[in-house]
């Protein structure tokens, strides 16, 4: 915030409101205007999280979500809106840590001039905080035409800076705390799709497999994304009834989120010993990977890892693979995303870099390579890493240095 002069940080968005505040509820990246206002747009009910380069940060919910903020870090909790709730009988005892909650919801009940809309809200926070004058960083995108309107018609004086793709630049970097999430993430799904893949034989439905897959991950804690697989090498799918038979040799993949971190691995999974040809093509995205990890260390260019992993690949004559590499975190996708140059820049009214962006320390990148044979059959290997300080490490333990061959 010093390097680009903000004064303040401002996310609209579910998942930096998350990334600023640890607050979550589920209906936020979900919940649209016309669902409460018939007729009204499809825009995402608004919240904030405010980020001041100097004194406490700010969290603006609808009143009834405001209960999810009980373990936020963040003290300071602004509500809008009329909570509608009853408050006809006397209250029972309440942990001091939820004390606060029922006083404001009280206090909302009882104000006819409550703030009305998130925005007003928003509006009053950087007044208060003596911050309407100044340079503020707004995620703009995704934000209504007519929010955008309405705030900067209330800070004709500040001096407002879209600042979408700047969070997605710090968030590249993971936290202590985001490496032990993402950590937990990728053990969790490893050892949950483990399980699943034992449980593979000719005859059996992967629908089946997908579904203890669920089942594990839900006990250990963490969320289901994926649990994905390629049907007779005709490409991704994850709806597709199939029932696995003596011939599959197939791609799969597969995910969940542990305290809203993604985990994202995949590798091949066969119902018979891989023919040479087929075995050789593992080998090479295998290969593939681990020369990727190789190049791996802080300053190097994205492109550089993505071209070592295809100069692997060529060298076998592979030459209809897409190996590359990306970022993980609160998305399923964060930066950086390691793919060939292609010219393009980053770019808000904060920064401006090229998107062939170097690899920093304490960022967590997966790197992965396929192979699709329609009619054939399909290969994946897909591992994480951890960027140190000289190179890189696994994340967590993927044996890739087989196929995985059930009969």
């Amino acid at each position: 915030m010093e390097q680009h002069h903000l004064d303040t940080l401002v996310a609209t968005s579910p998942v930096n409101i998350t990334y600023f505040t640890d607050f979550f509820s589920w209906l936020d990246p979900l919940f649209k205007e016309y669902m409460g206002s018939p007729g009204a747009p499809s825009n995402l009910a608004q919240s904030y999280a405010v980020f001041p380069r100097l004194g406490e940060p700010a969290l603006i919910v609808s009143p009834l979500n405001m209960i999810n903020g009980a373990d936020s870090w963040v003290r300071d909790v602004q509500t809008f809106g009329i909570p509608g709730v009853d408050d006809s009988l006397p209250p029972g005892g309440l942990p001091e840590t939820l004390q606060s909650f029922a006083l404001r919801l009280r206090a909302a009940a009882e104000n006819s001039r409550w703030t009305v809309t998130a925005t007003d809200a928003l509006v009053g926070v950087l007044r208060q905080r003596g911050l309407a004058t100044g340079r503020i960083g707004i995620e703009m995108e995704g934000l209504a035409a007519q929010t955008k309107e309405n705030i900067a018609r209330a800070f004709p004086q500040a001096q407002l800076k879209d600042c979408s793709n700047l969070i997605r630049l710090v968030r590249m970097v993971k936290s202590p705390a985001e490496i032990q999430r993402l950590t937990r993430a990728a053990e969790i799904a490893e050892m949950a799709a483990m399980e699943s893949y034992a449980l593979a034989r000719p005859g059996v439905l992967l629908a089946d497999l997908a579904q203890h897959f669920r089942a594990r991950i839900a006990a250990m804690g963490a969320d289901f994304d994926h649990f994905a697989y390629a049907v007779h090498g005709l490409g991704m799918a994850s709806e597709v009834t199939h029932v696995l038979s003596a011939s599959d040799v197939m791609w799969v993949d597969f995910g969940c989120i542990y305290r809203h971190y993604f985990s994202d691995s995949g590798t091949t999974l066969a119902m018979h010993d891989l023919p040479p040809a087929l075995m050789e093509r593992r080998d090479a995205l295998r290969n593939c990977v681990l020369a990727g990890a190789e190049i791996i260390q802080p300053g190097v260019k994205s492109s550089a890892v993505q071209g070592g992993m295809w100069q692997t690949l060529e060298a076998r004559g592979i030459t209809t693979s897409f190996p590359h590499g990306h970022g993980m975190g609160l998305d399923l996708r964060d930066y950086p995303i390691l793919v060939a140059d292609n010219r393009l820049r980053i770019r808000d009214d904060c920064v401006d870099v090229p998107s062939d962006l170097p690899l920093e320390q304490n960022m967590v990148i997966n790197l992965e390579a396929s192979l699709f044979m329609p009619g054939v059959a399909s290969l994946h290997v897909e591992q994480s890493f951890l960027v140190t300080a000289n190179g890189c490490r696994s994340l967590v333990v993927q044996d890739r240095s087989r196929p995985i061959v059930q009969s």
